[in-house]
Formats: structure tokens, sequence, C-alpha cells
């Protein structure tokens, strides 16, 4: 890289995983235990800006027009200094970073912004990395920001090399694959930010969940079935399958020592009001996810999704709620 000046902007979108990582085999390299299945959202997104420059002294880090804490500062300059190694070069780098939605309290802030951290180093720095090679990259300032590069619905390989080459997210279906498809997002009150980081929390659940090597065994299979419900659009077959692993990710959380509760009363009276609405219609007309926050994702079709609306927005607690659809992924700006 040219020494002096230079800077590059990037935007990406969160998403939200139907089939949940948790859990890494090799930190170092950032390996997860299990594939894993999202949908990039529409609507809600992040923009960093990359400025490296050889009159800084150290790496800074704004987000939402403040000073970042600490932590988050370090989380970055570990992802900067990868790019730095592959871009030959020590500059420090200025970052500046902003979501349209709330931050660090389950709407996976993590994953787009270390996605568009990704994005607008590599650019900065002068490097021309493909969406594999970038997916990669990605994944060590956040497991599932891997799955932001890309748009639409997404599935990040585990793999099974212990060098993690075959390690990556890739497109299974475009975000217009199935427009009736819908995300219903019930933002709670009172969601507190993760004092916690995910990458912290999950390791804890490896070592001390009793729940954790069950999940292990029954993913691949939610993963399958999981994967063709969607290509074959069938919401019936999709959303039991998709509250099951929801489920599942909330138990060993909450099996963990120390428990991991990331639920308000009012995020379980969603999840209450989900089964109600479904036992209602004697079918699947509605699912349940969330991820490490108190916010829930309803996923549901079109023509259902107002009678969902209303049913969330009678919750107490519930303090409004947001239609998404897919969306797209990263794209230089």
């Amino acid at each position: 890289m040219q020494r002096g000046k230079r800077s590059a902007s990037y935007e990406t979108s969160p998403n939200i995983a139907l089939v949940k990582y948790w859990g890494v085999r090799d930190p170092a390299r950032a390996l997860p235990y299990n594939s894993s299945l999202s949908v990039t959202l529409d609507r809600l997104r992040t923009r960093t800006r990359v400025e490296f420059s050889a009159e800084l002294d150290r790496d800074t880090l704004t987000l939402n027009g403040r000073p970042a804490a600490p932590a988050a500062t370090a989380a970055v300059s570990a992802l900067l200094d990868r790019v730095r190694n592959a871009a030959r070069t020590t500059d420090r780098a200025r970052v500046v970073s902003r979501n349209n939605f709330p931050t660090a309290s389950g709407l996976a802030s993590s994953a787009s912004g270390f996605a568009a951290l990704a994005g607008a180093a590599t650019a900065a720095a002068g490097l021309r990395f493909s969406p594999q090679r970038l997916s990669q990259l990605a994944r060590f300032g956040s497991g599932s920001a891997c799955r932001s590069i890309f748009g639409g619905f997404v599935e990040w390989r585990a793999g099974r090399r212990p060098d993690g080459r075959d390690c990556y997210a890739r497109p299974l279906y475009p975000a217009r694959h199935w427009p009736q498809l819908v995300d219903v997002v019930a933002l709670v009150a009172g969601a507190p930010e993760k004092s916690v980081r995910s990458a912290v929390a999950m390791q804890a659940t490896i070592t001390t969940s009793p729940e954790y090597a069950r999940r292990l065994r029954e993913l691949p299979r939610r993963l399958a079935g999981i994967r063709r419900a969607i290509g074959r659009r069938d919401a019936e077959a999709l959303f039991p399958l998709v509250m099951e692993e929801c489920d599942s990710f909330r138990l060993v959380c909450e099996t963990t020592r120390p428990s991991l509760d990331y639920l308000t009363a009012a995020s379980r009276e969603v999840l209450a009001a989900v089964r109600a609405l479904n036992a209602e219609a004697g079918r699947p007309v509605a699912a349940y996810t969330h991820d490490a926050g108190a916010h829930v994702h309803v996923f549901t079709l079109e023509r259902e999704a107002r009678r969902v609306r209303e049913r969330l927005r009678a919750i107490a607690g519930v303090e409004r709620t947001l239609l998404l659809h897919a969306g797209a992924g990263g794209r230089r700006v």
C-alpha cells in the first residue's frame, strides 16, 4: 500500500441466522463447529469508512458518533492487523462506523459491522479480495460477519480442513428468490446491550452446557431441512424447523454456566404469541427466532404479516415492529 492517506467506505446489512452458529472448534482460525444458514435483511444498514494514514499513531474507532469502548477498538484493530499484513503496511487507521438500527442488542450489528469493516479496510489498503476471501476475513471479527458479505439466503460452510480453506460463506438464493417471505422484528423495550461478547459467551457454552453435544448431533438434519424448505418456498415445512432450531439454541445458552439469558419478559411473550397464532390457525403461519439479544424476529408470509404485527404490537413491552425482507449484500460506497 502506498504511504499517505487512503480511504474507502463500505456498506452492508445484518443477517439473522435460521440455523445458528454458536461455538468455534479452532479460535485462532475462527472455525465453527457447525455450518449455519441466514437471511441478509433489507433496510438495516451499517456504513463504515476506513482511512489509513502514516500520520496516525494508533487505530481509532468512532461508532454511531461516539468514541468506541476500548474492547471494541481492540477487536477492530485485530482485524485491521490482518489487512495490514496482507497489504504490507504498518499504517494505523481511523474507522468511522454508523448503524441505522440498535447496536449490540441482538440485531447482529457485529455481523454487519465487521463485514463492512472488512470491505472498507481491504479497499482502502488497495487489496482486491474476492467475495469468498472477504467472507473468510470478516469471520475473524465476528463469525456471523462472513454471511453479511452476501445478500439473500446465505450458508456458512464450517468445512473440515484444519487450515480453514474450506470454511467460508456462500450465497444459496438471491433476495428475490422468495419475496413473499417477510421478517416482522419485534423491538422490545429495555433490551440491554450485551455485557459479554458472543465470541466469549459461546465458548463457555461449549465447555459447560450439557445440551451442547446433542445440539451438534441434531444440526445437520435441521440444516438440510431448512435449506430444502427455502429452496421449495415451503413455509409450512420451514417454520417449525426454524422454531425448533431457535429453541435448541436458547436451551444451550440457558444451560451454560453461568446461564446466558438474553430475553426479557416481552421477548418471551412474543414467542408465546407466535405459538398461539399457529395453534389458532391449525397450521404453521409464523416462526420466531432470535440471536444473542432480546429482540425477536418473526418470519411469516406477506398475507399474514398484518395479523402478526397487530398481535405483536399488543404485547406490553414491544415498542414497535419492523417489516423486513431479504436484502442485498455488501457494496463499496
